[in-house]
């Protein structure tokens, strides 16, 4: 069974930095796709950042340049570094794994990101 386990999350002022940890075990994390998501309240779940197994990233623009994606394969983990965190970050943070051998995306069960103004 796949089990992705977020951490790092918690409360943060205006300017701070954060890192999220996803663990992921019961699947090949090595050749997986993961991502990280979040959702705000009111609105719908964006992407945040992408990373392939071969470790190309992408951001949402609003991310760029401030948060940091990365894996871990020896770890089975994936990270998000967030720096210079902005009140509208506030949101709980998910992340997802593609097994992109049988097309299944499995998620996290978030973890909540709050920054003060």
């Amino acid at each position: 069974q796949v089990q992705l386990v977020e951490s790092g999350g918690g409360l943060v002022q205006a300017g701070g930095s954060l890192k999220l940890s996803c663990a992921v075990s019961g699947s090949i994390f090595r050749i997986n796709a993961m991502a990280w998501y979040r959702q705000a309240p009111g609105k719908q779940r964006e992407l945040v950042a992408a990373i392939t197994s071969g470790g190309n990233t992408n951001y949402a623009n609003s991310v760029k340049g401030r948060f940091t994606i990365s894996r871990d394969n020896a770890k089975n983990t994936m990270y998000l570094q967030m720096n210079s965190l902005k009140p509208e970050d506030t949101a709980v943070y998910y992340c997802k794994s593609t097994d992109g051998r049988i097309y299944i995306d499995y998620w996290g069960q978030g973890t909540q990101v709050t920054v003060s103004s």
